[in-house]
């Protein structure tokens, strides 16, 4: 047996290893409780030798300070919540889709670097969980014009940093969002150099910023090079929605012969819809989505994608938000961009000068 064996064979049965307290990082530093908390909490006039001496021991140790005595000592329980308000009361599980799931991750990561944990919440508060948390503050994305919740948190004092620009008033701290104007100008582009005459876009009915500016951006572009609309928009929440809308699309007489589909799940649902009217992609049919999800590396063809860098996202929001509320910040609201980035792939790649577009026929079987 090993020395760590007969260690353990020799301990009380029954009895738990107890944590080191406060006291027991004094006693073995060789100071005070005092100097132990201010040189744990960064406050008081330390010399950095005794603050890195003092957290060396804590370290050593295995010191963690209670999450009831911070909550006592500085009036904040260390919990940042997370949400998705645009879509009400809908049974929206936005971690499913590939944006929301890396923005989160990134989130919860950027959360513990900074001793706080993150809480994902429901979109309404009509489950009671909200006014069960004590919360920090809170991170809302994609917040709707005039957006409730976001008011009554704010009417509560809790401070909200939103990832994505709130429309008019919205009372959020800060926000953080890509130039949406920018990247589907850049998209709308990219097709018409590929050789797009007539390009539809596939959008949502919700009135978030995301939807509403990439729609906006759409509308101004079709002005300016005069070019008729050819939209379909539904209710994004809803998965078979998208798949009925893309069909709309490819079926309408004025049929466009490259889309943008704003959602993660329009790249499958426009090349599926395609392949029941017999369009090739690119050949007939020039397709783009914004999406992070690698399934359209491996798509056939693969599809060109739109990211939005929700990590960098994730991030950003909450060390801004982690920043209002121990006031780090100057009480300003905060606005930060973050770029985009388009993948192209061969479904927009430029069609051959040679290339004959095939006319759509009547869906095919399923």
């Amino acid at each position: 047996m090993t020395a760590a064996g007969n260690h353990q064979a020799n301990r009380p049965v029954g009895r738990r290893l107890e944590r080191a307290g406060i006291r027991d990082v004094a006693a073995a530093a060789g100071v005070s409780i005092t100097t132990v908390s201010d040189a744990l909490n960064g406050k008081g006039r330390l010399p950095d030798a005794t603050r890195r001496h003092v957290r060396e021991v804590a370290e050593r140790l295995g010191y963690r300070p209670s999450a009831a005595a911070r909550t006592l000592r500085t009036g904040r329980s260390g919990l940042i919540g997370l949400t998705v308000t645009t879509y009400g009361e809908e049974p929206f599980t936005f971690t499913e889709f590939a944006y929301f799931a890396e923005m989160a991750r990134a989130a919860t990561s950027a959360a513990l670097a900074r001793g706080y944990a993150l809480v994902i919440l429901p979109a309404s508060s009509r489950h009671d969980v909200w006014s069960n948390v004590a919360l920090d503050g809170t991170v809302v994305i994609d917040p709707s014009d005039h957006d409730p919740m976001v008011t009554e948190l704010v009417r509560q004092g809790i401070p909200v940093v939103s990832d994505g620009r709130p429309a008019g008033s919205l009372p959020v701290q800060a926000w953080v969002d890509n130039d949406h104007e920018a990247a589907v100008l850049g998209i709308l582009d990219h097709l018409a150099e590929s050789g797009a005459r007539r390009i539809g876009l596939l959008t949502g009915t919700s009135t978030d910023t995301y939807t509403r500016l990439s729609t906006s951006a759409y509308l101004s572009w079709c002005e300016r090079i005069g070019q008729e609309p050819v939209v379909e928009s539904y209710p994004a929440h809803d998965p078979c929605a998208g798949a009925v809308a893309a069909d709309r699309l490819l079926a309408r007489p004025d049929r466009p012969d490259a889309v943008y589909g704003l959602f993660d799940p329009n790249g499958t649902d426009l090349l599926a819809a395609a392949r029941r009217y017999g369009l090739r992609v690119p050949e007939d049919l020039l397709l783009v989505c914004c999406s992070e999800s690698m399934v359209y590396a491996a798509t056939e063809p693969p599809i060109t994608t739109l990211s939005l860098k929700p990590g960098r996202i994730g991030t950003a929001v909450v060390q801004l938000l982690i920043d209002a509320i121990e006031g780090v910040d100057d009480g300003r609201p905060v606005q930060q961009v973050m770029p985009t980035d388009l993948i192209v792939r061969t479904s927009s790649q430029p069609r051959s000068p040679r290339t004959t577009v095939n006319p759509p026929r009547g869906p095919s079987g399923g």
